[in-house]
């Protein structure tokens, strides 16, 4: 594990520059090697109809992103090793190769060739619950380092990967840990006219296994949030004054098939800070 990098794609978007800077200064923090990649897609021509013969080729300009890139960089995580790679192919294919061997892999929100409005771009969206290491998309950086991490947690698989990670990442900041937990309604129940079902009152085993893991991580500050709500809402509101948002990709009750759930769908949509996708695929051992 040691040994595996912080990936992190950049096409020279705004988004992806504040990608790069969350990138750098994770790997600075944890002594993580970090790899810089930019990926060009072979169907794009290496001189465009409309240029002259002595302007520079797609090739030159890939190279000095990449160069611009690693200054930048550098400039975050002066003690990183730090590495920057052109790669040819499909984006999305292509970071989804990345991290098979990835520590994390790091993507802005939005990169070129999005339409005005949107708030995640195909990138992030393509890569949430199939990428095989987690997965920080970042919409816009934190504001500070007095924040804390948030997890969402619903004591499936996934979410205690979620937490796994969330941890990790709450250690290297010395940062608190707010676990986060939004009770859920059961899908059909029969009442009395007038009166909403009752919550399902899953808070003392949630309670339990959060017990645990204090004593797993004590030198961790967790703090358990329990909130009448739906879990998006919940989570959007607390990522204004978090540092990192972390979901599991698919949570209780999910459609089998599935990769990507709708709460983790929701959270990168609606968060004001980074999110941390944590998918089934990762081996964090």
């Amino acid at each position: 594990m040691m040994n595996r990098a912080i990936v992190v794609g950049v096409d020279g978007s705004r988004a992806a520059w504040s990608a790069l800077a969350w990138a750098a200064e994770d790997a600075e923090r944890r002594s993580i090697p970090l790899r810089i990649v930019h990926v060009r897609e072979p169907w794009l021509a290496e001189h465009p109809l409309t240029a002259s013969s002595d302007e520079e080729t797609l090739t030159e300009r890939c190279r000095q992103l990449l160069e611009s890139a690693a200054r930048r960089a550098s400039a975050l995580a002066p003690t990183a090793r730090i590495s920057a790679v052109l790669v040819t192919g499909a984006v999305i294919e292509r970071l989804k190769t990345e991290s098979d061997s990835a520590e994390t892999v790091v993507v802005g929100s939005r990169g070129w060739g999005g339409f005005s409005g949107l708030v995640l771009g195909s990138v992030g969206l393509g890569l949430a619950g199939y990428a095989k290491s987690p997965l920080v998309v970042v919409r816009r950086l934190p504001r500070g380092d007095s924040g804390e991490i948030v997890v969402g947690y619903d004591g499936s698989p996934c979410a205690d990967l979620a937490l796994e990670y969330a941890t990790t990442q709450a250690s290297a900041r010395n940062a608190p840990l707010r676990v986060l937990y939004g009770r859920r309604y059961p899908i059909a129940a029969p009442h009395p006219v007038g009166y909403g079902p009752l919550p399902v009152d899953e808070a003392p085993e949630v309670g339990q296994r959060l017990i645990a893991w204090r004593e797993k991580h004590p030198g961790v500050e967790l703090i358990e949030s329990i909130v009448r709500e739906h879990p998006v809402p919940a989570l959007a509101k607390a990522s204004r004054a978090a540092e990192l948002v972390v979901v599991g990709s698919r949570g209780q009750g999910g459609f089998t098939g599935l990769m990507l759930g709708s709460v983790s769908h929701g959270v990168l949509h609606r968060a004001h800070c980074p999110v941390a996708v944590v998918s089934g695929l990762w081996r964090h051992s």
